[in-house]
Formats: C-alpha cells, sequence, structure tokens
C-alpha cells in the first residue's frame, strides 16, 4: 500500500476513533422521498434491476471498489471490503438514506461516464492506480462531466457513508466481524462490566458482544 493511501487511512481511523464508532444515527426507513425531478425515488430504479436492497449490479462493483480505494485493506488492516460498507450504504439507501438514492444514481451516472472518456472503461474495471487518481480528481472537484450532484460533493458523501459503514454497529449492516472496531481498538457494546472492569487503570479489551452481528441485514 502507498504511503498516500497509508496517509488516509490513518486520518480516517483517527476522525473515527475521536468521533466515536457508535455516533450513528439509527437507520428504520423512511417515508417516501421525492427527487428534484417530482418523481419518487422508487420510479427512478426498477425492482427488476436490483442486486441488492437499492443498487443494480454494476452500481454494487462502483460503490464496493470507489470505497476499498477511501477505505484499502492491507495484510492485517481490514478496508471497506472486509466491513462490507456496501450492505451498510445499500441498505441505507433503501431505508434512512432513501431520498439520497437518485443523488447516488447521478452521481454514479456521472463517474462512469468520466471514467470511460478517461480511462477508457469503469471506475471498477480500472487498476488501482487510475482508481486512485480518479478519487482524487472526485476529491478535488476536478472530475468533468459532474452537474447534479459536483464531483466534490459525491465524494464527500461516499467517504462519509463508507466512515458510517466501516465503524457504525454493524446491527446497521456494515462493520463486519468488528472489522472497523478491531481496527481502532474500539469494545464495542456491552451488557454489563464488572466492578473490576469499571475501576482498572488497565486498557479494556473484552470483545464486542458478539450477538449484534446475527441482528445485521444482509444482502444476501
Amino acid at each position: 500500500m502507498t504511503k498516500e493511501k497509508e496517509t488516509r487511512r490513518e486520518f480516517l481511523k483517527g476522525a473515527a476513533a475521536s468521533a466515536g464508532a457508535g455516533a450513528v444515527a439509527a437507520l428504520v426507513p423512511a417515508a417516501q422521498a421525492q427527487t428534484d425531478s417530482g418523481d419518487t425515488a422508487s420510479e427512478l430504479r426498477p425492482t427488476a434491476e436490483r442486486h441488492g436492497a437499492f443498487f443494480n449490479r454494476q452500481q454494487a462493483l462502483t460503490v464496493a471498489a470507489v470505497a476499498e480505494r477511501i477505505m484499502p485493506g492491507a495484510p492485517g488492516k481490514p478496508g471497506a471490503t472486509d466491513a462490507d460498507v456496501l450492505n451498510y450504504i445499500d441498505l441505507a439507501l433503501a431505508g434512512a438514506y432513501e431520498d439520497q438514492q437518485y443523488f447516488y444514481r447521478r452521481g454514479l451516472d456521472a463517474l462512469d461516464a468520466y471514467c470511460r472518456a478517461t480511462h477508457g472503461a469503469p471506475f471498477a474495471s480500472l487498476d488501482a492506480d487510475d482508481q486512485d487518481a480518479t478519487v482524487a480528481a472526485l476529491e478535488a472537484d476536478q472530475a468533468d462531466g459532474f452537474d447534479w450532484p459536483s464531483a466534490g460533493a459525491f465524494f464527500n458523501t461516499l467517504r462519509t457513508h463508507t466512515m458510517e459503514g466501516m465503524f457504525a454497529d454493524p446491527v446497521y449492516g456494515g462493520n463486519k466481524n468488528f472489522a472497523g472496531w478491531n481496527l481502532i481498538g474500539f469494545p464495542g457494546a456491552q451488557f454489563t462490566y464488572t466492578p473490576a472492569e469499571v475501576t482498572s487503570a488497565e486498557p479494556f479489551d473484552r470483545a464486542p458482544t458478539i450477538g449484534l452481528q446475527s441482528q445485521a441485514t444482509r444482502r444476501g
């Protein structure tokens, strides 16, 4: 992994630790959203196209690939793929973030068009260097072809959701096998603490409550 990607990983880990891994709003189904064009979000995407809760296959491949470049995995250091960030974002867009479905559809279409024009292939098919160059262009708001959302706005939203998928409670579908919590040394939810644990000055190292994993919804 390059120094740039390692620096990105360490920055995101630090941000997650300082913000608190549990500080994410509950992902409960939202009311039917209306897009800027006046169409309902569900009408924009036929059920037959669905690959998960919301994304079709190509969208899922793209989101998973972008998330992995934002939070890349390395030996002994889980990344977005390990934490199943895709599952988290997919479920969120079918629930609490339903009002962002049109935002994602337009952003992903613009990203695909930009990658084909610049590199001759969709994002998920590019090599790691071209993917990183594309992510850098998005972050700097310098990727051509974006109207609404802007390239920078699309990147910032996807980065935020990648962070949530890495470090939120796994009951929301991400942080698989406590990948994000293990990465930053967060002990996660505990039902009880012993008197010795409460008064101890030693680091708390008990594993998170495993039952959370069984409650998580998966894309299948």
